[in-house]
C-alpha cells in the first residue's frame, strides 16, 4: 500500500516569477511594454500580473514617445480613513498619480495634436494600462494619453473632470428590499447599472483632429454596461464609475 501510495503521489513545482521582472536594459534606453493583460471582466481582474521595468540609475531622463505619458505613482494608502494601519495585501492599489514629462503628442490627418495634459497635472488613470517603471527611485507608469481618464485636484473623485469621451457616473444606490418587502443581506444585492451623469468629457476626436463631443450632459440618469468602466469611492461613501459614452446604453427618464 504504501508503494502504490507513493507512485500515485507526484511533486507540482511551480514555474517562478522571478522571470517577470525585466532585467536592466543594456543596449537601449527604449522600453518596451511588458504588461500582461488580463480579462476586462471586473470579476478576473485579480489574475492580472504587471512586470515592472527597472531602469538603471545611469540614465537621468526618461522621456515618452508619440502620444504617451510617464505618470508618477501616487503611493498605496497605508491606513483607512479611521487611523487604521493596513497591512499590505489589504491596500488599495493606487488609480492615480502626476504627470512627469509627456510625448510630442500625435498626427490625424494633416493637424498635429499635442498631449492634452501638462507635466505637474494630478491624473487618474485607467487601473490596468500602461507599462510599470520603476525610475529614479519611485514606481511611475508609461501608458497613452487616452488611458487617462482625467483630471483629479482633490481627494475626491466627485471632482474628478474627465478626458476624451469618459463620463463620470454617480452609481444609484443598490435596492434594500426585493419587490416582496424581503430584506436583502449586501451579499445578494445586486449591483446596479444605473447612474447620474457628474460630469463629461470634451469628446473623442474626429479625422480632421477636432473634438466631437458626448451625447450626455450631467444630470442624466443612464443606463450602462455593468462590465465597463473603473470603481471608484467617494469621500462621504458614494459609489462612482468612470466609462466611455459608448458603454452607455440608454438615458433615462
Amino acid at each position: 500500500m504504501a508503494a502504490a501510495a507513493a507512485q500515485l503521489t507526484s511533486t507540482c513545482i511551480l514555474p517562478s516569477f522571478d522571470g517577470l521582472k525585466s532585467s536592466t536594459p543594456k543596449v537601449s534606453s527604449v522600453i518596451m511594454s511588458s504588461t500582461f493583460r488580463g480579462s476586462t471582466l471586473r470579476s478576473n481582474r485579480a489574475l492580472v500580473v504587471k512586470s515592472a521595468t527597472t531602469v538603471a540609475p545611469k540614465y537621468t531622463s526618461l522621456k515618452p514617445l508619440g502620444d504617451r505619458v510617464l505618470v508618477k505613482i501616487k503611493e498605496a494608502e497605508e491606513k483607512t480613513v479611521g487611523g487604521i494601519l493596513l497591512p499590505s495585501t489589504a491596500q488599495t492599489k493606487p488609480q492615480g498619480g502626476e504627470v512627469v514629462a509627456v510625448g510630442e503628442g500625435r498626427t490625424i490627418g494633416d493637424k498635429k495634436v499635442e498631449i492634452g495634459v501638462k507635466t505637474g497635472t494630478p491624473v487618474v488613470y485607467s487601473k490596468y494600462a500602461g507599462t510599470e517603471v520603476e525610475f529614479n527611485g519611485s514606481s511611475h507608469l508609461i501608458l497613452k494619453e487616452d488611458d487617462i481618464v482625467g483630471i483629479l485636484e482633490t481627494d475626491d473623485v466627485k471632482d474628478l473632470k474627465p478626458l476624451n469621451d469618459r463620463i463620470l457616473i454617480k452609481v444609484e444606490e443598490a435596492e434594500e428590499t426585493t419587490a416582496g418587502g424581503l430584506l436583502l443581506t449586501p451579499a445578494s444585492k445586486e449591483k446596479p447599472s444605473i447612474g447620474t451623469v457628474i460630469a463629461v468629457g470634451p469628446g473623442p476626436l474626429n479625422e480632421e483632429g477636432n473634438r466631437t463631443g458626448v451625447p450626455l450632459s450631467p444630470g442624466n440618469t443612464v443606463l450602462y454596461s455593468k462590465f465597463a468602466g473603473n470603481d471608484f469611492k467617494g469621500a462621504d461613501g458614494s459609489e462612482y464609475i468612470t466609462l466611455r459614452a459608448s458603454d452607455v446604453m440608454a438615458v433615462l427618464s
